[in-house]
């Protein structure tokens, strides 16, 4: 009987990492296995020709200096970009996520599922649409130099502001269901209590709101700045060559320019920020925030 006990014991300790095992094999080949390769494409030294171009690992830490040095502006653009974002996100999300959790009532699974809706449609069918949208001869521009909002030969795709609203569009999902979930979980008593000790609604929000939502605004926050900071294809398709982001440089630098240490050196450059700015939330914040 004891033996059986222990053998019974021992499996009981084993059966944890079993159960993880599978989720470890595939970290292993689609993250681990991806990113040390990575790692050695930007510390390798390229030569031959662009059609046959031979890689070689040298250690060539040099390449990720010269990444940040050439590239140091669309580097800033683009956290810049990602930032601006972000805010206008919570400035949008709160409110209509403020709305379905506590004033939508029997209609707040409809306002969700025509939230979410737009979003079954693809990313670049979406961004294709605002170029449309936002064009020189379209409905938008015409409306704003109407009431004088825009000046007769002023024009709104190809600038900055284009690119950050589709950044804002594309990406404001994530802000918006993290908040839900967030609202929804406040207990509806507190607000209560606070109006029977004769709170208004101002400071209600203030004082047990705005508080207990935190986690769902620091979640949405990074699931929409990080995304947004790597992304290239608003920039490609409503911005300009001024607005261009590190994801665009990436990509030529793959696909067109063929130089596979510049580039791999550039993502692990965008990595490694991103890789702090995460690490320095953790740190003051705690991952608990963000259940």
């Amino acid at each position: 009987m004891a033996g059986v006990a222990s053998s019974s014991r021992q499996r009981s300790k084993i059966a944890p990492y079993l159960m993880v095992l599978p989720a470890l094999a595939y970290l292993a080949v689609f993250f681990v296995v991806p990113i040390w390769s990575l790692l050695r494409t930007s510390l390798s030294s390229m030569s031959g020709s662009v059609f046959l171009p031979t890689l070689t690992f040298s250690w060539n830490f040099a390449n990720f200096g010269h990444a940040f040095s050439l590239y140091e502006d669309q580097i800033i653009r683009s956290f810049t970009y990602a930032l601006v974002a972000t805010l206008l996100c919570i400035l949008l999300a709160y409110p209509l996520a403020y709305v379905i959790a506590f004033k939508a009532g029997r209609y707040k699974n409809l306002i969700l599922g025509l939230v979410i809706l737009p979003f079954f449609v693809t990313f670049l069918i979406r961004t294709l649409a605002w170029k449309t949208i936002l064009a020189d001869d379209g409905w938008v521009v015409s409306a704003l130099g109407s009431v004088g909002l825009l000046p007769s030969e002023g024009r709104l795709l190809s600038t900055s502001w284009a690119v950050i609203g589709g950044l804002t569009y594309n990406w404001i999902i994530f802000m918006i269901l993290p908040l839900y979930v967030s609202l929804e979980k406040i207990d509806p008593r507190l607000l209560e209590a606070s109006r029977d000790l004769y709170s208004s609604n101002a400071r209600s929000f203030g004082k047990v709101v705005l508080p207990l939502s935190m986690p769902g605004v620091l979640a949405g926050s990074l699931l929409v700045f990080i995304p947004a900071a790597g992304d290239f294809i608003n920039a490609d398709y409503l911005g300009s060559t001024q607005t261009t982001m590190i994801g665009n440089v990436i990509q030529k630098q793959f696909l067109v320019v063929k130089d596979y240490p510049a580039a791999a050196a550039l993502s692990f450059v965008l990595m490694a920020f991103i890789l702090v700015g995460v690490l320095l939330y953790t740190k003051a914040l705690g991952t608990e925030d963000l259940v």
